[in-house]
């Protein structure tokens, strides 16, 4: 490993305390939520110099970076739509930094260019997002990101001429959009990030080639920050739905018909239960948990003075369903079994009438269907397979490959398997355990455990570059399904959910224990990483149980967990994680906060946390305070460091050569933490 050519960056320390329900608590580090700070950027160039000083000589970075640009500089398809005979999608050649905007005319046809964000002239960071196609194929709308930003701006090409329209959303926030019947006007919603009243919630009809200062107000929900409102549409009605984010989010859901002239009446209200709607022509169907914990698929009648008709159209079974698709005269429905993967189709009155052959290491996701015949569109992959796009046919029960992500290596050399082990209550938790089939065979190895834990979210086979590398150089990559998923059930999800989150830890750090116990590895050779939510998962891991690890990649985390609703739009996590407004969350969230169990003189691992300016979902900040807490504390001499990038963000929008530098640098780290060749 090379020594550090610079100290360890000493951070101000300016200790500030706060009293939460009588409990004193410092927080030193406060200064540095303030992004903007001449101290906060003064103190991420500091930062950058001491990271730099390590990653840049680790040996065989070229070689690293040689093997990470083969993985990512390949065609990659991806959002594929299909309207009529006409295949809408992102495409990105190998020698691209950003995706472009393509048409395909009929599965066979050419690829046409329709948006290509280097004819911006705006640099490699500006992104194009494709979000919805008219009816008749003439209108496209798609946003417009620059760097890893959450808002986006919203623009509409004419497809024929390929002429970008003057009618152009400001950069913001699209809460709903739909064309209209005729294909001259659209409905929105839409939240500008620069406005003298942020919280004005309302929908407008928008005529193309007009004005927006000649919109018409269509529905309006009030101004108050914790309410938002979202629009759903199909044929010549319209759904408003006004969620309410308190304790517990609570949704009214509004009925307009285009045509008429009655305004929005409500149809249904307070709904504190799970209603996924979409709408099929006239008929409003919807995925609810109401008096059904698995979920069932439901068509809604609705009735003039008198209760509505909720009618069950695919029941609840014994599993959850985890994704539906509703399009012509048929549904299909995902399920979350043991872990694994069923899709079944159904036809409006709920008769089964076909199920997908999957792979019992397959994951795959339902990205549209045909109005006119019997295909969907999916996206598959594997472990060891990339991303590809077939059409299926529900008739025939066979796909058609449409597009796939070229694939870098062999798969033929790598294996996986399923164990299980017991968590700190005797739970029975599953893992995936994939490797070469050398490694996966053989008695002690490196070992790269990630999960997520919370949300409902399964953790299902899916390729991973980070992994692939990895695995390549002879490290077992596990993954297990930890509670605050719903892989079985949502009782597996509220397990660990709000006042349990720490089980959801504590399952996450058993099986940790059990690579260590099984002879599998040892905590020299054990590494851990995840972003977002895991990211969340692997900071409580670290600061719990230190001495388990040799290395932890931390990416765009949440870790102060006193303060995190009070930043962007956290604060609609608040049935997830509770806040320190209650009693019992307050007690919850102090027992695992990252930021909070960070205990001075320590002997942490290796620690790389990565964030950026861009990141609206989880705040930057978390990074930057987490960062100095643990410079501050740690006892070792692994190195501690931040990653940070002003372009960076939650949406994964970055350039080509900036995920390659990035990729180049976490796998550099891993592989020095690790010892692995190179």
């Amino acid at each position: 490993m090379p020594h550090l050519m610079t100290k360890t960056p000493e951070t101000l320390r300016l200790p500030i305390t706060d009293v939460y329900h009588g409990v004193s608590i410092a927080d030193p580090y406060r200064w540095l939520e303030d992004q903007g700070s001449p101290q906060t950027r003064a103190w991420l160039e500091e930062q950058k110099v001491y990271a730099r000083s390590y990653l840049d000589r680790i040996e065989g970075r070229e070689r690293i970076r040689a093997r990470i640009r083969e993985f990512l500089a390949v065609d990659t398809y991806d959002s594929v739509q299909s309207v009529g005979n006409r295949y809408f999608f992102r495409r990105r050649l190998s020698d691209q930094e950003q995706h472009c905007i393509c048409m395909r005319e009929g599965p066979e046809g050419e690829d046409q260019i329709l948006v290509d964000p280097r004819q911006r002239r705006t640099g490699i960071h500006t992104a194009v997002k494709l979000l919805h196609v008219s009816p008749d194929s003439q209108l496209l709308l798609y946003e417009v990101k620059e760097g890893g930003e959450r808002a986006g701006t919203f623009e509409l090409l004419e497809i024929a001429t390929r002429r970008r329209l003057p009618d152009v959303l400001s950069r913001g926030y699209l809460r709903g959009f739909s064309f209209g019947p005729s294909g001259k006007s659209f409905y929105y919603v839409h939240e500008p990030a620069a406005t003298d009243r942020p919280f004005y919630r309302a929908a407008y009809e928008h005529i193309v080639g007009t004005p927006f200062s000649e919109d018409r107000e269509i529905f309006f929900a009030g101004e108050d920050q914790s309410t938002r409102l979202v629009l759903l549409s199909e044929g010549s009605r319209l759904l408003f739905l006004v969620h309410r984010f308190s304790d517990k989010t609570v949704t009214d859901i509004y009925l307009q018909d285009i045509a008429g002239t009655e305004p929005p009446r409500l149809v249904l209200g307070n709904v504190d239960y799970y209603l996924g709607l979409r709408m099929l022509g006239e008929r409003i169907f919807a995925i609810t948990d109401r008096n059904s914990p698995n979920r069932k698929i439901v068509e809604i009648r609705l009735r003039v003075n008198r209760e509505h008709e909720w009618i069950d159209v695919v029941g609840e079974n014994d599993v959850v369903i985890r994704d539906w698709l509703a399009a012509g005269n048929r549904i299909a429905v995902s399920y979350s079994r043991n872990a694994n993967q069923q899709i079944c189709f159904f036809d409006l009155s709920g008769t089964k009438i076909g199920e997908m052959t999957i792979g019992c290491d397959e994951t795959v996701r339902m990205v549209g269907a045909s109005q006119d015949n019997d295909e969907i569109l999916v996206q598959a992959e594997t472990f060891t397979e990339p991303i590809g796009i077939f059409c299926y046919s529900i008739k025939s029960n066979k796909r058609r490959l449409w597009a796939r992500r070229t694939r870098p290596f062999d798969p033929d050399d790598f294996s996986h398997r399923r164990v299980s082990y017991a968590s700190k209550d005797g739970t029975n938790i599953p893992m995936f355990l994939v490797g070469r089939k050398d490694v996966i065979n053989r008695g002690q190895s490196p070992v790269i455990v990630t999960s997520y834990g919370g949300y409902g979210v399964c953790m299902k086979p899916q390729f991973s570059v980070f992994v692939a590398f990895l695995m390549e150089r002879g490290c077992l990559f596990a993954l297990p399904n930890i509670r605050g998923g719903s892989e079985f059930g949502t009782q597996w999800h509220a397990a660990a959910k709000r006042c349990n989150r720490q089980t959801a830890y504590d399952d996450f750090l058993a099986a940790a224990e059990w690579l260590i116990n099984s002879g599998r590895t040892t905590p020299e050779k054990l590494a851990i990483f995840g972003g977002s939510n895991s990211g969340l998962l692997v900071g409580a891991a670290l600061t719990q149980r230190p001495d388990l690890f040799q290395a932890a990649v931390c990416i765009a985390p949440l870790l102060d967990m006193l303060r995190y609703h009070l930043f962007d739009n956290a604060h609609v996590w608040k049935e997830e994680f509770g806040t320190v407004e209650q009693l019992d969350d307050f007690q919850a969230l102090f027992s695992y906060s990252p930021y909070h169990r960070v205990v001075d003189g320590t002997r942490y691992p290796a620690v790389m946390l990565v964030s950026g300016d861009s990141d609206q979902n989880c705040n930057p900040l978390h990074a930057r305070k987490m960062t100095a807490r643990l410079q501050a504390a740690n006892s070792s001499l692994a190195p501690i460091f931040l990653d940070y990038n002003k372009f960076r963000g939650h949406s994964p929008v970055l350039p080509l050569s900036d995920r390659l530098e990035a990729l180049t640098d976490r796998m550099a780290f891993l592989c020095d933490q690790l010892q692995l060749p190179v």
